[in-house]
């Protein structure tokens, strides 16, 4: 039950974020919206507003916008026809479906911001030690927190991960480390040795990075950095799936519920964390172009922006229903193979 409710969360957040994108951008640009709807399936909720239907759906997996001229209005709708979507010009269409993943990233960023100045990040940029291992070398060495290595056997090092990789390097032999300590300058540990860690079964040092939180325009400037990142890392695993085999993790509804509980049981922190990183996800995988997904609807736009003309709606039809039965597929395939993990275990 508890990741049942994390799950409705997140999801009621991501969808209804990336829905009222659509919506408030339909509504800029003068196109008349004539439902707003959290969910799928039969409405369990209904309320009409001046012109928009507001409604929620018995299985909170989804949303959707209807715009009027997308033949989807009711019996008892009357559509506008110089406000429907397809009256609009090319650029206006564009932004109205691209408006959805925007917002889903505008989101994650805003999210991405605050945690970085309410909790912070482990500091990666700096080979600086922010907590001691009880029972490992570094403490029986006198190393503090506060240090920052700046060498290992002559090797020097400036992030974490430069210093972990050189400690992973020299893991058999004796060590010579030198650290930058703030009150006393310099200091040289000679003939230090790591000590095997059972848990991971390496042998380490003893030390974690520090945590670091940033304040004002600096939280802002390194939530981008870190999504930035975070998009290549997406893109480039894809890209590797698709032409080089390489495996991917891939999950669906009950995946992301269970993540969703176990991340809530860690902590608000870890879930505004995990709420964040959702959204980024479904910012941009619904650019992918791919048919019925956001990404597919912008390519034929775009291919109608380039060429000054229209791709025929019945093949468009057509591939969006093709795009839509695949989509389907392979969101039942990946949801069973979630359900076989769990019971697996």
């Amino acid at each position: 039950m508890f990741a049942l409710v994390s799950f409705i969360i997140v999801i009621g957040v991501c969808v209804v974020s990336h829905e009222f994108g659509h919506f408030l951008s339909a509504k800029l640009l003068g196109v008349q919206v004539l439902e707003f709807a959290f969910g799928m399936g039969p409405a369990i909720f209904k309320k009409r507003g001046k012109e928009t239907l507001w409604s929620i759906r018995i299985f909170p997996i989804g949303g959707f916008v209807r715009l009027a001229g997308m033949g989807e209005a009711l019996d008892d709708e009357t559509e506008d026809p110089q406000r429907s979507f397809n009256a609009q010009s090319a650029w206006r269409r564009w932004f109205i479906l691209a408006a959805g993943s925007i917002t889903n990233v505008v989101l994650a960023v805003i999210i991405a911001t605050f945690f970085l100045w309410g909790h912070g990040v482990l500091d990666m940029e700096h080979a600086r030690i922010g907590e001691l291992m009880p029972g490992f070398p570094a403490e029986s060495l006198g190393l503090r927190t506060g240090d920052v290595i700046l060498s290992i056997n002559e090797k020097k090092v400036t992030t974490w991960l430069e210093m972990a990789s050189t400690l992973r390097t020299y893991a058999d032999k004796p060590l010579t480390i030198v650290v930058e300590r703030p009150d006393a300058g310099q200091l040289v540990f000679e003939d230090v040795t790591l000590k095997l860690d059972p848990t991971t079964g390496a042998y380490i040092l003893g030390i974690r990075p520090a945590q670091v939180r940033y304040e004002g325009f600096s939280a802002f400037k390194y939530s981008l950095k870190y999504l930035w990142e975070m998009t290549k890392n997406i893109f480039s695993s894809l890209i590797m799936w698709i032409f080089g085999g390489q495996k991917i993790y891939v999950t669906g509804p009950v995946g992301i519920a269970e993540m969703a509980g176990e991340a809530a049981r860690s902590g608000l922190w870890t879930f505004l964390f995990f709420l964040g990183i959702i959204n980024l996800n479904l910012g941009l995988f619904n650019l992918i172009p791919f048919p019925a997904l956001d990404g597919g609807r912008l390519l034929f736009v775009t291919i109608e922006m380039i060429f000054r003309r229209k791709v025929p709606e019945y093949i468009e039809q057509k591939v969006h229903f093709i795009g839509m039965v695949v989509l389907l597929a392979l969101i039942a395939l990946i949801t069973w193979q979630d359900i076989t993990r769990i019971f697996s275990r």
